[in-house]
């Protein structure tokens, strides 16, 4: 599909009633676009005849420095979340949210992904030496996308925005890659090879009365919206 500043393509799926055990039959649709300026726009769409559950998401994974280039480990990553989601031993939510501040999930500010991902503390223990948890971005009034996650790298003066309609960032730095799977460049992909950014609702919603609903009913439309804006700084 083409627009007058942007190409794109659109994927449509059919999920019949009862696929994968799931309540109605859900048309979903993805819409992404490549702007002139730099910005890839993911924009979901679904629709359902019977109440069910929804919460779509990207699960690609980026690394600033170019494919198969090293880890992300030195990339500067800033989150705009207070708290963060804690896991059990099989990496499910459990209990209240908890504050990010004096803890190694506190990125309000730019820090090296590295700099605390080592840290001792159980929650990285638990997701395999690394984050793989969702972060509770701050409240946002208004229905378009905002900014809600920076990613740079500084030796390549690369830079990625993420802005985004959803209330929760699930971030995953591919602490269990072993090498195994191999990228298009011929380099095997080692713990920490990319870091993924996944907006969403918050994992395991329709167990958690707390957490933003994520029930679609039949006469609503689920429509989210990201956007991943890249720029390289000229200095």
């Amino acid at each position: 599909m083409r627009e007058p500043s942007r190409v794109g393509v659109r994927f449509t799926l059919h999920s019949p009633d009862g696929d994968q055990g799931f309540a109605g039959a859900l048309t979903v649709k993805v819409t992404c676009l490549l702007d002139r300026a730099g910005s890839l726009t993911l924009a979901y769409e679904a629709a359902t005849d019977a109440p069910t559950v929804v919460n779509s998401t990207n699960h690609a994974y980026f690394n600033l420095a170019g494919e198969g280039s090293g880890t992300i480990l030195d990339h500067l990553l800033q989150v705009d979340a207070d708290q963060y989601t804690a896991v059990d031993g099989e990496l499910i939510p459990y209990g209240p949210h908890f504050p990010v501040e004096g803890t190694p999930f506190d990125l309000t500010e730019p820090r090296p992904v590295g700099e605390r991902i080592t840290a001792d503390h159980p929650q990285l223990t638990l997701a395999g030496g690394g984050y793989d948890h969702n972060w509770v971005l701050r409240p946002h009034e208004g229905q378009d996308p905002r900014q809600v996650t920076v990613l740079a790298h500084r030796a390549s003066g690369r830079r990625m925005e993420c802005l985004t309609t959803e209330p929760g960032l699930q971030i995953y730095t591919g602490n269990l890659f072993d090498g195994s799977l191999t990228g298009p460049g011929g380099a095997p992909y080692r713990a920490f090879a990319g870091i993924a950014l996944e907006t969403q609702h918050f994992p395991d919603s329709p167990h958690r009365p707390c957490c933003p609903s994520t029930v679609l009913r039949p006469g609503e439309e689920y429509r989210s919206t990201t956007v991943y804006r890249f720029s390289v700084d000229p200095g």
